[in-house]
């Protein structure tokens, strides 16, 4: 029976404000990505209450919400009932609208282009991967009609890719897309194609033109077509508007094609080929280590929504080097999230649990790993943390193999054939390893039904705030700033939010200077400044994190007064920052103050509101 999608459409729209509060949405694989107008005009925790709904994530500019693999049916039921739909916001969703910092709006720009073209990029590089198999196996010959055939349907998506991403860019950056087409299709229009090949360069009015091929090609066409969009908007409000219908496009291709030819076609190609060099750079130094640090941090990277940043990677090593081998080392990533999905269905008795955790393992396999993580991995904390090691050693056997991928694709069963080639045989024993290696760790130490967790019987008190006595052994953490404290589940960050990276509370400092919760020793100075590690004298590893996504300010703000190592005393100052600064940069100032081997310990009580001075204890550590 097909279900209806239409109410949980209606309520997530009336739930981020209404139509009018959305300035775009678009969909990925498992996501809305909604760009609103006003966020104090959505209301996050009813639309992740909502039924249908894995989880509410913020990151990137973005409000994403969470679907799963019904997340096309809902879409498709919102731009039903609504105006929206890929047309939508096309005007304003990047000319100086966006007031997000510079790395929020340029992941956010990556995601708007690249997430409508993802099925068609899945689809065709499934075909090619099966082209490759079907050719080396010797089912078709490449000489014969029906592989020529075939081999069009499945490299047409990316000959002609800058096509399909002059139509997305436009849409981003508010320009014409037909305009923005025919500048596309004159990059590798057939005869300058060959009158390059035969002259190599040529002039326009004495101005030197390298010609080139600019098929398959990334960032040429999205530089123009961005440029493009703001020469458009001044010739609309320049020109007449008994003429701008037919004048503004003249001009544009007047001035844009040969503009692209002359600067932006040249200087892609450069930038392609130093993000092509510098990745190579790393991966050739050492592709075990590549695969150990991506196999480990691409799933965290996915909960942000900052993996998009590195799609125009993959695409570029496709477009240079023909073949990709940054997709096969997140692929262990993938498939080890889905075994620890299915450790948790294995272990746990209750029915509510494992018909989560099922359907969300059968989905990470087919490449969809969401489902697992906010349903299951992310849940439960060690499952994702397990998934992530098992991830991590299939990257490093990946990373020997010299594996690669043929063409864009979800690592998935069904795009395994992408992989085909060299290393794919120890790239599935790489896939297999992580897949049934995170499964048996979560089964073994990584999950435990609520039930079992029960340390007390009715009769034994248990701790459930600061203010309950407690007989059990005990630290105590003060207060490291003056400000006010908050629970974690509010903070903007889903890794703080949902305790993975352990309990504890945040707190929004009102002076910039944070101090020792207690006594202890440092055990990490992040090189950027904005987070400490102390491990008290008991054993407790606290995280003092400064502001959120505070890292990309590279230190900036920021002075240390301790080195690791050092010892230290409870309210001896750690770190002065510029609360003023790091605002006006545009980033939030909330602080997590976290136990990070929660695990250790009985529980860890925490005040959950009020105004507190530095010294003020704020954290109990039950033993």
């Amino acid at each position: 029976m097909k279900k209806d999608f239409s109410n949980l459409a209606n309520e997530i729209i009336e739930h981020v404000g209404g139509e009018d509060n959305v300035q775009s949405v678009v969909h990925c694989a498992t996501r809305l990505r909604f760009k609103l107008n006003d966020r104090n005009q959505a209301d996050k925790q009813a639309v992740d209450d909502l039924d249908g709904v894995i989880q509410v994530v913020e990151s990137g500019g973005q409000f994403q919400v969470v679907i799963g693999n019904d997340v096309a049916d809902v879409y498709r039921e919102i731009t039903k009932s609504t105006s929206l739909g890929e047309e939508d916001g096309s005007g304003s969703n990047d000319n100086g609208g966006d007031k997000g910092n510079l790395f929020n709006r340029a992941i956010d720009i990556i995601a708007a282009i690249f997430t409508p073209l993802l099925g068609a990029l899945a689809g065709a590089g499934i075909f090619k991967g099966l082209l490759a198999v079907f050719e080396s196996t010797g089912l078709l010959a490449p000489e014969s009609g029906t592989y020529q055939i075939l081999n069009a349907a499945s490299d047409s998506l990316f000959y002609f890719l800058p096509i399909l991403l002059a139509i997305t860019s436009a849409r981003k950056f508010g320009a014409d897309p037909y305009v923005a087409v025919v500048i596309a299709g004159a990059l590798f229009y057939p005869d300058l194609v060959t009158f390059g090949e035969e002259q190599g360069t040529t002039d326009f009015f004495g101005i030197p033109v390298i010609l080139t091929d600019y098929s398959t090609t990334v960032i040429p066409i999205i530089l123009s077509v961005y440029v493009m969009s703001k020469f458009q908007a001044g010739l609309n409000n320049w020109l007449h508007s008994s003429i701008k219908m037919f004048f503004t496009p003249l001009i544009l291709l007047v001035v844009m094609v040969p503009l692209t030819l002359i600067v932006f076609g040249p200087v892609g190609t450069v930038v392609s080929g130093w993000l092509a060099d510098g990745y190579s750079f790393i991966y050739d130094g050492s592709p075990m280590i590549a695969g150990i640090f991506m196999g480990i941090f691409w799933q965290p990277l996915v909960i942000f929504g900052l993996h998009w940043g590195f799609v125009p990677i993959g695409i570029n090593n496709l477009t240079i080097h023909g073949v990709d081998t940054f997709s096969a080392i997140i692929a262990p990533a993938v498939f080890a999230q889905a075994g620890s999905a299915l450790g948790v269905w294995l272990k746990s008795r209750q029915t509510k649990v494992k018909a989560i955790a099922g359907p969300a393992t059968i989905s990470g396999l087919f490449g969809i790993t969401e489902p697992a993580i906010y349903g299951v991995t992310l849940r439960y904390k060690k499952p994702f943390i397990l998934g992530a090691v098992a991830g991590g050693i299939g990257g490093a056997i990946v990373g020997l193999s010299g594996a690669s991928a043929l063409a864009v694709a979800l690592p998935g069963l069904t795009t395994l054939p992408v992989y085909f080639g060299e290393g794919f045989t120890l790239f599935c024993i790489a896939i297999a390893i992580s897949f049934f290696l995170a499964a048996v760790l979560t089964f073994l130490f990584g999950y435990k039904d609520e039930q079992e967790n029960e340390t007390s019987s009715p009769s034994e008190p248990t701790a459930k705030s600061t203010n309950t006595t407690v007989t059990e052994s005990q630290q105590t953490l003060t207060s490291p700033l003056q400000g006010a404290i908050i629970p974690l589940s509010e903070v903007n960050d889903a890794a703080f939010a949902s305790e993975a990276l352990g309990k504890g509370v945040a707190m929004i400092p009102t002076e910039g200077k944070l101090f020792a919760p207690a006594d202890g020793t440092v055990g990490t100075v992040f090189p950027t400044k904005h987070a400490i590690g102390v491990t008290t004298d008991g054993g407790a590893e606290i995280l003092l994190h400064i502001g959120l996504n505070t890292v990309q300010l590279d230190g900036k703000f920021f002075t240390t007064y301790v080195d690791q190592g050092d010892k230290v005393e409870k309210g001896q100052l750690l770190v002065e920052f510029d609360m003023k600064g790091i605002k006006d940069a545009g980033y939030d100032i909330s602080t997590p103050v976290v136990v990070t081997n929660t695990g250790d310990y009985l529980d860890i009580l925490s005040s959950n509101d009020g105004n507190v001075q530095v010294g003020d204890s704020i954290i109990s550590i039950v033993q």
